[in-house]
């Protein structure tokens, strides 16, 4: 059983930067992980993602910007988030896929999630 558990949310000054972490436990360098966001009123989107492989993917709006990480050892994923801007705002979720080929944004895919993080960015 996966148990993901984010950490690292926050406020910032547009410009800003944050650092989300995503702890896993269980069977997890195997799995595809990903990053979600949801602002309010609108649909769960992709952020990043990353298959076991070390192979990335990036919505347009954050390519150049964030970074997602991976530390097998410590059973760890990150979002380096820079250069915030307030579109940015949205609850983010950490998100494992077990049936992945690489990484993706179908929501469907991802079988276990954690509880989210608020990440606000300022004008």
């Amino acid at each position: 059983q996966v148990v993901l558990v984010e950490s690292g949310g926050g406020s910032v000054q547009a410009g800003g930067s944050l650092r989300l972490s995503c702890e896993a436990s269980g069977f997890y360098r195997s799995y595809c992980m990903g990053w979600f966001r949801q602002a309010p009123g609108k649909e769960r989107e992709g952020v990043a993602a990353l298959d076991k492989d070390g192979s990335t993917k990036y919505v347009d709006s954050v390519k150049g910007r964030f970074t997602i990480s991976r530390d097998n050892a410590r059973s760890t994923v990150t979002l380096q988030m820079n250069s915030l801007k307030p579109e940015d705002t949205a609850v983010y979720y950490c998100a494992a896929s077990t049936v992945c080929t690489g990484p993706e944004f179908v929501i469907q895919a991802y079988d276990r999630w954690g509880q989210g993080t608020q990440v606000t960015v300022l004008a």
